[in-house]
């Protein structure tokens, strides 16, 4: 098994150094077995598309600016202040697929929480939001369309 720390190099003439480990960085080889694990009902921005071409619902949790300024093509913008409030409206699709968006992961986060407690069964974070989602050059709009 992998150990999540490594000892630091000395970079000095104290030998006490050696001994304080220090968590792997982002570019150590080994530190892709602790980043890639997802969190359950987490999808990278790809699978978070192929969601929504199957069928699924992708509700956007930021705010109306955020939306305007660049968002996933036939998304539904759900402000994440509002969903407790709109659960109504979502209730129909309790047991059907829901991927859920903001900007960088945490909001969506937080909306699928609310979600599930509501009893909703098939929810998805996308992991990285639309931060992620621009970065790996998936399509975009701009202004308020909204389903």
């Amino acid at each position: 098994m992998l150990e999540a720390f490594q000892p630091v190099s000395r970079n000095s003439d104290d030998p006490a150094q050696d001994h304080f480990p220090r968590p792997f960085s982002r570019r150590h080889p080994a530190a892709a077995a602790f980043t890639a694990q997802a969190e359950p009902g987490t999808v990278d921005v790809k699978q978070g598309a192929s969601l929504q071409s199957q069928g699924a619902l992708l509700i956007d949790v930021r705010e109306p600016d955020e939306y305007a300024q660049g968002h996933a093509p036939g998304s539904t913008l759900i402000p994440l202040g509002q969903l407790q409030q709109r659960l109504q409206e979502l209730s129909a699709r309790k047991d059907k697929a829901i991927a859920l968006i903001c900007r960088s992961g945490n909001r969506s986060g937080m909306a699928q929480k609310i979600l599930e407690k509501a009893g909703f069964t098939k929810t998805a974070n996308v992991a990285g939001g639309m931060n992620a989602w621009a970065r790996a050059g998936l399509p975009m709009v701009t202004g308020m369309i909204s389903r």
